[in-house]
């Protein structure tokens, strides 16, 4: 089946829009990204990802808490991914923030548009693919994104986004903060340096609203590349419909997550704090033909303002630096204003001795 030109897509601003039209049988070329003529076979392993028991780290004894920590270290240095059960975190809470999320998609599209993207760093940006100004290919995901702390940030409509978003962020965080504490703990650092080595009370805190409309050529198509996240933490929702795939030994392997749980991957400031012991995970976004996917993201970093190095406890004993600094407001930016490549940016930082 040929794949249909761009010129019958210049009247739709938004992947939903033309999802929702009926006007595509078959794939727009500047929507082809995959497939075996481009990247090869595409078929993907079923593999049992690490569980973490939030509620042994918090409320269980110090022996629970100790196993945890352990148990967390494995799955951060093997997988740099896994998933987070009993966290606390209200379904009904999780259903709201997925639910108003999905109003915001369904507004009509001159409502959404004074939130169009301009710069990287705009407070409240909604867009379509991930930088359309330097995408060399589309990508089938239309996204929200809002700044939720230090400074708190929220669009007018739909009614109750605020409300619902200030309690999901902020509950969010402080799960975040407390994985980030045992990760800490199992690389054997002291835990008040933790707070001097990112500036957690100043933390960056994003919300990014995802939605995957149907595609109707999805083996052809992606919803977000090969990519690892610029953050610390990123704890990630999903409406029930599947579709992240992240890289683990070399292959890729589909993620299912259990009800009412998160699943959690590390970012590339992690890599850099623990000099490389921890690796920020590759991981992509697919779609489908049949079902609206929709992901909710809460990507926790150091203060914008933080020159995140590896720290310095890490680098003795014969290990070398294995990163340089940068400050987190510029890599965030950098990657966010380039095209989305792997670790792009997260490689020219790597010494190699």
């Amino acid at each position: 089946m040929a794949a249909q030109p761009l010129l019958p897509l210049f009247k739709y601003s938004t992947i939903k829009e033309i999802s929702d039209s009926g006007d595509l049988s078959s794939l727009p070329s500047c929507y082809t990204c995959r497939g075996p003529d481009i990247d090869g076979p595409t078929e993907a392993l079923e593999e049992e990802v690490p569980i973490i028991d939030f509620s042994l780290l918090v409320g269980g004894t110090a022996k629970q808490r100790t196993q945890v920590i352990q148990d967390l270290s494995k799955a951060c240095r093997d997988w740099g991914f896994f998933m987070v059960v009993n966290h606390g975190v209200p379904k009904s809470l999780m259903e709201a923030m997925l639910n108003t999320c999905m109003g915001f998609f369904n507004m009509r599209e001159d409502e959404k548009q004074e939130y169009n993207e301009k710069h990287v760093l705009d407070p409240i940006r909604h867009g379509t693919s991930f930088n359309t100004s330097v995408d060399k290919v589309r990508y089938w995901r239309d996204y929200l994104k809002v700044f939720v702390h230090p400074d708190f940030h929220s669009p007018a409509k739909p009614s109750g986004f605020r409300e619902i978003s200030v309690e999901y962020a902020t509950r969010t965080r402080e799960m975040t903060k407390e994985l980030l504490k045992a990760i800490w703990e199992s690389l054997e650092l002291k835990p008040d340096d933790m707070e001097e080595a990112l500036d957690l009370n100043s933390c960056f805190q994003i919300l990014v609203a995802n939605l995957y409309p149907p595609c109707p050529q999805p083996e052809l198509a992606l919803g977000i590349p090969p990519h690892s996240d610029h953050g610390l933490l990123t704890v990630l929702l999903e409406n029930g419909v599947n579709g992240l795939k992240v890289e683990h030994n070399g292959k890729w392997v589909h993620v299912k997550s259990l009800p009412n749980s998160f699943l959690v991957n590390t970012g590339d400031q992690l890599e850099i704090v623990s000099n490389g012991k921890y690796k920020s995970v590759v991981h992509q976004a697919e779609v489908n033909a049949s079902s609206t996917r929709m992901s909710l993201v809460t990507l926790v970093g150091p203060s914008l303002d933080n020159v995140v190095v590896p720290a310095p406890q890490l680098v003795k004993h014969n290990h070398q630096l294995a990163y340089n600094g940068m400050k987190y407001r510029d890599f965030l930016e950098h990657q966010q204003a380039n095209p989305l490549l792997v670790k792009s940016l997260l490689d020219l930082l790597r010494l190699h001795n």
